[in-house]
C-alpha cells in the first residue's frame, strides 16, 4: 500500500462554509488532511457523538458549530448540519484530481455490523437500509440521520449506500453508521500516487 505523500500547505483541502437561515445558524470547517480532531456543539449530544465518530476514523479534522430551534425539535438542526458539512466537503475536496474517489468500510461493534460505500460521482444518491430498533438515541430521533445523511449527499454530490446488515442495539447501528462512513469517505478523498493527479473517470469529469 502507497504512503499519502506530505502535502504542501498550498495544497492543503480545507474549507469553511456558514449557513443562516431562520431555523438554523451554521459554522462548518472540514480538513481532509488532518489527524481526526474535532470541536462539535450541535446542541444535540448523541449527534456530537457521531460526528465525532466520521471525524476520528476519517481522519479528519471537524469543527461544527450549530445554534438550531431545538424547541421546535431537531429536524432542522440535523438536517441542516449535513447540508452545510456537504458544502464544506464539496469545497474542501476540489476537482477530485488524484483522488481514489471510491471508498467502502465495515464496521463491527459487538452485535451490530455496518457496511458504508460511497463513491464522489458528482451525482448525489442516497441508499439507507436500517432498521432501529428504537426511535430516539438520546436526544436525537433516529429517523433523523436519514436527514443528515441525505442533506449531506444533495450538497456533497456524492453516492453514498449505508446497510446495517445487523444489529438490536440503537446506539451499536448508529456508531458503526458513521464510524463505517468516516472510514469510507477517507479511503475516498486519499491521493492515489498511480493516477499522476488525473480525474478518475472516462468522462474526465466528476
Amino acid at each position: 500500500m502507497f504512503d499519502n505523500p506530505v502535502v504542501p500547505a498550498s495544497m492543503a483541502r480545507s474549507a469553511e462554509v456558514a449557513r443562516n437561515t431562520l431555523e438554523t445558524q451554521i459554522r462548518a470547517r472540514i480538513d481532509l488532511d488532518g489527524t481526526g480532531v474535532s470541536t462539535l456543539a450541535t446542541g444535540i449530544g448523541f449527534l456530537d457523538h457521531m460526528l465525532d465518530q466520521i471525524a476520528r476514523h476519517g481522519l479528519f479534522d471537524l469543527d461544527i458549530e450549530c445554534r438550531g430551534d431545538l424547541h421546535i425539535d431537531g429536524h432542522h438542526t440535523v438536517e441542516d448540519i449535513g447540508i452545510t458539512l456537504g458544502q464544506a466537503f464539496a469545497k474542501a475536496v476540489g476537482d477530485k484530481k488524484g483522488v481514489r474517489r471510491y471508498g467502502h468500510a465495515y464496521v463491527p461493534l459487538d452485535e451490530a455490523l455496518s457496511r458504508v460505500v460511497v463513491d464522489l460521482s458528482g451525482r448525489p444518491g442516497l441508499f439507507l437500509r436500517v432498521e432501529f430498533t428504537r426511535a430516539m438515541i438520546g436526544e436525537l430521533e433516529t429517523e433523523l440521520i436519514y436527514e443528515f445523511f441525505q442533506g449531506f449527499v444533495n450538497h456533497a454530490a456524492v453516492t453514498l449506500h449505508i446497510d446495517n446488515l445487523h444489529g438490536h442495539n440503537a446506539h451499536h447501528q448508529a456508531e458503526t453508521i458513521f464510524k463505517a462512513f468516516g472510514r469510507a469517505l477517507r479511503m475516498a478523498v486519499e491521493r492515489d500516487p498511480r493516477t499522476a493527479g488525473s480525474i478518475p473517470s472516462t468522462k474526465g469529469s466528476l
